[in-house]
């Protein structure tokens, strides 16, 4: 066991998170933390990590066990480092070596002691163990995974958003390579690519994880376990979440038949009692009945107990046929073009996601669209329009001194108390929950002030950025489901596979600075881009058995005339294959090298020689990063040789 809570009873304040809970956490599992919003999910995380201490039962934790624990509340951190050195802030250990190697190497070149050259040769032994010199290389290849291009890597950290931000922190998690990684929300700031991304390295992860997440799909790919967070006790399921819910089901089932007939067995063993108490013959049997029934074990009656959101989208006023019309529209950020010369148009009844990588302007989109977003070209919205717009930036932007009913009030909907009240209540708001400062409310419950104050506005076109963040899985579902009995129209902008899946009759793509809009749904969408790629792929491989049937040309200079463009890709492959034979035979000099380096810095000649030793170790940290910059370029050309046959 790695980490674990033996018999753990937590309380926050006056409510009980979990009561008499064990759990032990193994190595390498894949588990999914889950539970409705405001179970105390994020708080049990801080139980695990220390930050919280139990009431009664004992946190369980192996000596050498390392945690790294992702979580918002490290977004108050601030540098003007570059990304890359936060990043590379994983690498502790490293980073104080090389401080050390350059203190003894300095003293050893004034002194010439035996025994600082020994200690240099164990830190340099230490250096290569950790792998010290490809530190920057690693860093690199994650933070690219998780969307940074080259230019952004020595961009100051305090100059990204809060979403890059939480990414550069997750790159140094990784890094760190902690034996259990707890991941609260880890998708919530990430783009497709990046989840898909994430996926995969966390399904080769060589440690244990634990993920809070509201995104089904991405716990169905990672998790092998599910722990549920129900009535403050723990529940375990051996699956993905799918097998989960249908588990639950079978469990709750499965417990209501037990009850119903305990229940139809005690009713006929109190009839019986009842009946021939009084008789002589029989109140011996009767009273054996009664002690029979005192002892036995009651099985619960089972009622699945959850929060439920009573989302209503009304609409006051019908719009016409056509909702927006994009027209010649551009838009750019000093040298980052968006979209160029693109058009659209929303229709009546229309459920559009917006998709697509980071970077490439969907929620900028939308912005121009609801806006509040300058831009060149022309926006034009149909009859009797009423437009809501719900983003991210509005959960910053609510008055962290009002109390949740003064907030909506701000939001001019024009409602008295008591409409506003019922309207707060379908969104978990009830008594004097309405009178919580909104400074104190959670990330969830700031995210149902933000989606209750655009409900408010009975708007008939709604604008909805990235609206399940900070809601539970039970929570999406309801709010997929008010979405689909919506009679608006509405655009969105999501990372949630699930929610997308559900909802949207079209997608919209922005690619080459145009919007690309497909009629059907994301399955369909899906099936359409692997077909395409699939087709891509049979073409290359048809021009490239056409390319070897091909009789060769009477002439070179017949040939280059009748195809130059694949000529010139042949004559590119050849330079390629070139280059990369050239590289591998480097590669073999490079790594004789360095062996040869390593051997002679064990020799007693050597590290006894002050002058020796340091020409040594200089020549072996040369050809480590020739070594290290030699790979790289081999991948490179490995990579530009699949493209081209």
């Amino acid at each position: 066991m790695l980490l674990g809570l033996q018999n753990v009873t937590f309380e926050f304040g006056a409510r009980t998170i979990v009561e008499d809970a064990t759990w032990h956490i193994q190595p390498n599992e894949r588990i999914g933390l889950i539970g409705y919003n405001g179970t105390g999910k994020s708080t049990l995380l801080k139980v695990l990590t220390g930050q919280y201490s139990p009431a009664k039962g004992s946190v369980e934790k192996g000596r050498e066990t390392s945690i790294g624990f992702l979580h918002q509340d490290l977004l108050g951190f601030d540098t003007e480092d570059s990304i890359l050195e936060v990043a590379l802030g994983a690498f502790e250990r490293v980073k104080q070596l090389e401080k050390e190697m350059e203190e003894v190497g300095k003293e050893l070149e004034k002194t010439g002691d035996e025994g600082l050259a020994n200690k240099y040769a164990d830190l340099l032994h230490e250096m290569d163990v950790l792998d010290g010199y490809s530190i920057h290389h690693k860093t690199e290849e994650i933070l690219q995974g998780l969307g940074f291009s080259n230019a952004d890597l020595h961009k100051p950290y305090k100059n990204f958003s809060g979403g890059w931000r939480m990414r550069v922190l997750l790159a140094k998690m990784i890094l760190q390579h902690p034996d259990v990684l707890l991941m609260d929300e880890p998708t919530n700031h990430l783009d497709l690519p990046s989840i898909e991304w994430l996926e995969k390295y966390l399904q080769h992860y060589q440690g244990a994880v634990v993920i809070v997440s509201h995104d089904r799909f991405f716990l169905d790919r990672m998790v092998t376990k599910i722990v549920e967070l129900y009535q403050q006790e723990l529940h375990f399921y051996t699956g993905n979440y799918s097998y989960y819910e249908t588990e639950k089901a079978l469990r709750i089932d499965m417990q209501k038949k037990a009850y119903d007939n305990q229940q139809d067995y005690i009713r006929q063993q109190e009839r019986f009692v009842e009946r021939f108490k009084a008789k002589a013959s029989k109140a011996a049997q009767a009273q054996s009945i009664v002690k029979r029934l005192d002892k036995l074990e009651r099985i619960e009656d089972v009622n699945l107990e959850r929060p439920n959101m009573k989302i209503n989208f009304a609409v006051e006023k019908q719009p016409g046929k056509i909702i927006c019309t994009l027209k010649h529209v551009s838009k750019s950020f000093k040298d980052v073009q968006i979209v160029e010369n693109t058009g659209a148009e929303i229709d009546r009844g229309d459920k559009i996601a917006l998709i697509g990588a980071n970077g490439k302007g969907k929620s900028t989109m939308l912005r121009i669209i609801a806006g509040t977003e300058p831009f060149e070209g022309q926006r034009e919205w149909g009859h009797n329009v009423i437009e809501s717009f719900y983003a991210q930036h509005q959960l910053e932007a609510l008055n962290m001194n009002n109390d949740v009913l003064e907030e909506l009030k701000d939001a001019g909907s024009g409602k008295n108390d008591l409409e506003l009240r019922s309207l707060l209540g379908a969104f978990l708001f009830s008594g004097d929950a309405v009178e919580k400062k909104i400074k104190v409310l959670s990330g969830g419950e700031k995210a149902r002030v933000a989606l209750a104050k655009t409900i408010a506005s009975k708007a008939n076109f709604l604008m909805l950025d990235e609206p399940t963040n900070h809601l539970d899985i039970h929570s999406v579902d309801l709010l997929v489901e008010a979405l689909n009995k919506y009679e608006g129209s509405l655009i969105l902008v999501s990372h949630d596979r699930y929610f997308i899946s559900r909802l949207a009759n079209k997608i919209w793509e922005i690619e080459d600075h145009k919007i690309r809009e497909f009629k059907g749904t994301y399955a369909e969408w899906e099936s359409w881009k692997e077909r395409r790629a699939k087709d891509a792929a049979e073409i290359i491989k048809n021009e490239k058995a056409n390319l070897k049937n091909e009789k060769p040309a009477a002439t070179p200079e017949k040939s280059q005339q009748t195809n130059p463009a694949k000529n010139n890709q042949s004559k590119e492959l050849q330079k390629i294959k070139n280059q990369f034979r050239q590289l591998e035979e480097k590669l073999v000099v490079l790594n004789k090298t360095k062996n040869e380096l390593e051997n002679s810095m064990a020799l007693p000649e050597i590290y006894n020689d002050k002058n020796k030793f340091i020409a040594a170790e200089k020549e072996y940290q040369k050809a480590t990063a020739a070594l290290l910059e030699a790979n790289k370029t081999y991948e490179q050309l490995f990579e530009q040789i699949i493209e081209l046959e």
